[in-house]
């Protein structure tokens, strides 16, 4: 899934704009999440899980500079093996995003995190997309999904959205003078209209119902036969 211009825009004023704020927050989240195992999938170019302690940390991808190169439907990792997964920018430039989200399911442990990052439709940035002198490389020619539409999908597969959040309020422009002039919406985008960043990340949990705790036969055999029976008084009486 190489994306084209991609790189490219990372080290634009606004990537550097974009990116400074999901890693900011991904940061803070990821800081106090343990476990053994964590992926990132998607932006290879940038050390997500940089600030996680979990022991492996690998990224995973089909293209670019990955440590498991894979196609995301079809991950490599065994069900249940996995404490957390990030996700940046991965499912609105997929054709298959409901595919990806079910090999997270099935890769996660219970209560396994997930963490994604997605352009929002719903604000100036997805306003922008639907220009008609909307350029179209990247970030515009992905088909940007909204909070309650993921949100949706997750549930349905088991998971429960713990809490979102959304960032760059600013206008989507491409120089650094005119980012920084916009600078104010920032305060007032998070005050006044929250739902409707440019950028917004997404945690979830996965949830598995209905577990119980069973315990081997062989102790509950064990408990049976130490178990006292009551004695009957005629019983006592033939023994004597």
């Amino acid at each position: 899934m190489s994306i084209p211009g991609l790189g490219a825009w990372l080290h634009s004023a606004q990537g550097r704009y974009v990116m400074a704020w999901e890693q900011a927050r991904i940061d803070s989240v990821v800081a106090d999440l343990f476990g053994y195992n964590a992926i990132q999938i998607g932006l290879p170019e940038r050390e997500l899980l940089a600030h996680n302690r979990i022991p492996l940390r690998q990224v995973a991808g089909d293209s670019g500079q990955v440590d498991i190169l894979c196609d995301l439907r079809h991950l490599p990792f065994a069900a249940h093996s996995i404490d957390l997964v990030v996700m940046a920018h991965v499912l609105e430039f997929h054709d298959d995003p409901h595919q990806i989200l079910r090999e997270v399911e099935r890769i996660l442990i219970p209560e396994g995190e997930l963490l994604i990052t997605g352009f929002n439709p719903i604000s100036i940035w997805g306003l922008r997309q639907r220009l008609p002198n909307c350029p179209h490389g990247f970030p515009w020619n992905g088909h940007y999904l909204s909070v309650l539409r993921l949100k949706d999908w997750l549930q349905l597969l088991g998971f429960e959205v713990e809490r979102s959040s959304f960032g760059c309020y600013s206008p989507p422009c491409t120089h650094e003078r005119w980012l920084q002039h916009w600078q104010f919406m920032e305060a007032a985008g998070n005050r006044w209209w929250n739902f409707a960043g440019g950028v917004y990340l997404l945690r979830a949990i996965k949830r598995v119902h209905g577990m119980r705790l069973i315990l081997p036969s062989w102790k509950q055999q064990g408990s049976a036969r130490k178990a006292l029976s009551a004695v009957s008084k005629k019983e006592r009486e033939q023994h004597e």
